[in-house]
């Protein structure tokens, strides 16, 4: 178990749950001017994704940065003896493609997981906007570091987490992305296996799934079908004392004295 200090930690995430419920139609208003601000100065190539599609490979040489308009990604990771992680997750207004800046080629899979719409920019095109439009390099600052806030935070999730709380704070950070990107979060549909899940967050398939069958005693979450991709999730707050559950330290009984030796 967890110290207090490590508790409070993931504080803030529960504050950004609430303001991403607070005002999700505020949220969603937000995500849809910035991709509109960025079709308008970028003029993008817009491409339609399906389930399975490759939108670049680890080794494959940088030229295009991409925006996600509507659907779900994964980025996938490959070692040199094949062995696949998956180390992000994309969702509607995030941008594909950062690894590949530095070192010139990209250094992941970028992997569509549902039917969607991407808009391809130009590195070269991406530069000369944001020197002409300031809310443009404005807008691909904050893109980054939101990436970099949320890799700490996986980091941290997985690191410090035990297992049935990793899982749930999984679906709180899935729940509040949709919430403020004006998205429902009473009801997810999670587009990723159970052992995929389990890839992503250093488990085994089968903790994945005990996991989710104790939120499901607990109500904290629900299924909407027999298949249990659906995930119903009543309150998003809900998640939040989960995870504060698990972290919570088990109080010890109280000791007993033995009784005194018969003189």
């Amino acid at each position: 178990m967890l110290d207090t200090a490590t508790a409070q930690t993931f504080a803030p995430l529960r504050t950004g749950t609430a303001r991403a419920e607070a005002g999700p139609a505020c949220a969603g208003r937000q995500t849809a001017d910035t991709l509109k601000l960025l079709a308008e100065q970028l003029k993008p190539q817009r491409r339609v994704v399906h389930t399975g599609d490759v939108i670049y490979q680890a080794g494959e040489r940088f030229g295009n940065l991409y925006i996600l308009n509507s659907g779900f990604f994964k980025i996938v990771n490959l070692s040199a003896d094949g062995r696949e992680q998956v180390v992000g997750l994309k969702f509607r207004g995030d941008w594909l493609g950062f690894d590949g800046i530095a070192g010139s080629r990209y250094s992941c899979d970028a992997v569509a997981m549902d039917t969607g719409e991407i808009w391809a920019v130009s590195y070269e095109s991406l530069l000369a906007a944001c020197a002409r439009h300031p809310a443009v390099l404005q807008v691909l600052h904050t893109a980054m570091s939101r990436e970099i806030s949320h890799d700490r935070d996986s980091l941290m999730s997985v690191c410090t987490l035990p297992a049935d709380a990793r899982v749930a704070e999984f679906l709180r950070y899935w729940a509040q992305t949709l919430a403020e990107r004006g998205m429902r979060t009473d009801e997810i549909t999670l587009r990723m296996t159970r052992a995929e899940i389990g890839n992503y967050l250093g488990m085994t398939l089968e903790s994945v799934s005990r996991a989710l069958s104790r939120m499901a005693r607990d109500n904290v979450i629900g299924f909407a079908t027999k298949g249990r991709r659906d995930v119903q999730i009543p309150d998003v707050g809900a998640l939040s004392a989960f995870v504060q559950r698990c972290l919570s330290p088990v109080t010890a009984p109280a000791m007993v004295p033995a009784p005194a030796m018969l003189q």
